[in-house]
């Protein structure tokens, strides 16, 4: 890869991508807005700077999203609030939306008092987020799945069993979407 620019996908974001090969160390990437601009060593083969530049696109375009949905503050004031149910309430130090969580909804750490939770539960009803948030605080009492974990949840947070169909839900559909046939999908997007 010469000099250049050209348009790059990443997490359906499309950024203009801007390479300079000239004499630095290490392979660097800057995001400004929808520009991606990377500075790379004349050394490094081209095959292995487009997966290096990929992977750094992914990862700040992950963190740009990752900070705008943390600007408003809104979770920690929900998590805050569905500590407060708990019988001895968890301290809830700060709250994060996360680009990075893909095998879990959330976390949390009764050493931080940090809530980690995946991206996307921002987008959905915040009685998912909520049952979530109810979830990961209640391992702070108990650390597995066990029938008093669950009344303490469902105490804490009485839509946890709807909220986790839900998730179900959105989980099958996620994976399924790219199988699914045309028509199915624009039925399931509500297009006519």
């Amino acid at each position: 890869m010469a000099n250049g620019m050209r348009t790059l996908d990443v997490d359906g974001i499309t950024l203009v991508l801007k390479v300079v090969r000239k004499r630095v160390k290490n392979i660097n990437a800057r995001l400004h807005g929808k520009t991606l601009s990377v500075s790379a060593p004349h050394r490094v083969p081209v095959a292995e700077l487009e997966e290096t530049i990929f992977q750094l696109a992914r990862q700040l375009v992950r963190r740009s999203r990752a900070d705008a949905l943390n600007s408003d503050g809104g979770a920690a004031a929900i998590a805050r609030k569905v500590a407060a149910r708990f019988p001895e309430p968890p301290a809830v130090v700060e709250v994060r939306f996360v680009t990075n969580q893909t095998a879990q909804w959330g976390s949390y750490s009764r050493e931080t008092g940090i809530v980690r939770l995946n991206a996307a539960l921002r987008q959905m009803p915040p009685w998912v987020l909520e049952a979530v948030v109810a979830h990961e605080l209640a391992h702070t009492f108990h650390l597995d799945h066990s029938p008093s974990f669950w009344r303490l949840v469902r105490s804490v947070c009485p839509k946890t069993d709807r909220a986790n169909a839900f998730l179900e839900g959105v989980t099958w559909l996620a994976a399924a979407w790219g199988d699914l046939p045309p028509v199915e999908r624009s039925q399931l997007a509500g297009k006519d």
